[in-house]
This record gives C-alpha cells, structure tokens and sequence, in this order.
C-alpha cells in the first residue's frame, strides 16, 4: 500500500492518534464513573473541572489530528493526490473509499466538540447537555479511529 517514508509517516501520526484516543478513552471512563449529573454543573468542583478539561482537550486534539495529519496521510499513502482537495473533499473521498461511514457524520462531530469545547451556556441543565452530546459523539470519534486502525493493519499485513 505504501513506500517505506508514507509507511513511517502513517505509524507516527498513528502513535499520535492513538494516544489521544487511550487518554480520551479513559477521560469517558473517568467521566462515567464520576456521574456528573445537571445540578453538579453549578458548583463544579476543581477535580470535576480538570475532568472535564482533559475531555475537551483530549476530543478535541483526536479529531483535530486525525483530520488535519491521519487522514491526508491515509489518502497520500493510497495514492491520491490531496494537494487540490479541501478538507470536505478529503472527508468525502475517504467515505467513498470505505474508511469514514460519512463526511457528514464527521463534521457533525466537529460541531458537537466546537459546542461543547468553546460555546459557554449560562445554565447548568444547558451544558449538563452539551457534555451528554459530546460523550456520545467522542464515542463515535473512537469507533472512527478504530477504524483507521483496523484498516491500516489489515492493509500492511
């Protein structure tokens, strides 16, 4: 599938990913296990804060680095010539290709994270929702990566 510098740019960046996802991974175990509720969103406390922060980050950097170094790289290692292409047109060519079930379900997961990670309701019930949204969606961004991950390996054996 690919030369041998594509092949040792796709296993860096896919350290990278992977890294982020394990951190995220935990960040939604952690999340869960505290069981914040709408009411704690009012008096939230330095732990719960640190939680939460280390949630967006973690999203946040997973989805922006599989977006902006994975997925190109996929694509270049595959033989595209992604120099032309827009960020929607690479999102698109990877669901025709079969890596993403939807360009559209990926830049719902973006909007979902730019809500949760930059978007400061007052009430506590509001956000209390966002971050009921923003789990949910960085589930779907780990079975994403998974994917990714799945896909790679099944094409360099």
């Amino acid at each position: 599938m690919t030369h041998p510098p594509e092949q040792l740019a796709l296993q860096q960046i896919l350290g990278v990913c992977q890294g982020h996802a394990d951190a995220l991974t935990d960040a939604l175990q952690d999340l869960q296990l505290r069981g914040l509720g709408a009411e704690d969103y009012s008096h939230l406390s330095k732990a719960d804060r640190r939680l939460l922060d280390q949630f967006a980050y973690r999203y946040t950097r997973l989805q922006d680095d599989m977006g902006a170094r994975l997925m190109p790289t996929v694509l270049k290692a595959l033989g595209e010539d992604i120099g032309p292409m827009s960020a929607i047109d690479r999102f698109t060519r990877l669901e025709q290709l079969g890596w993403l079930a939807s360009a559209d379900e990926w830049l719902a997961l973006r909007q979902v994270r730019n809500q949760f990670a930059h978007d400061y309701p007052d009430s506590a019930p509001e956000r209390f929702e966002r971050l009921q949204a923003a789990t949910q969606a960085a589930s779907q961004l780990l079975a994403i990566m998974m994917n990714f991950q799945t896909k790679l390996v099944s094409s360099s054996g």
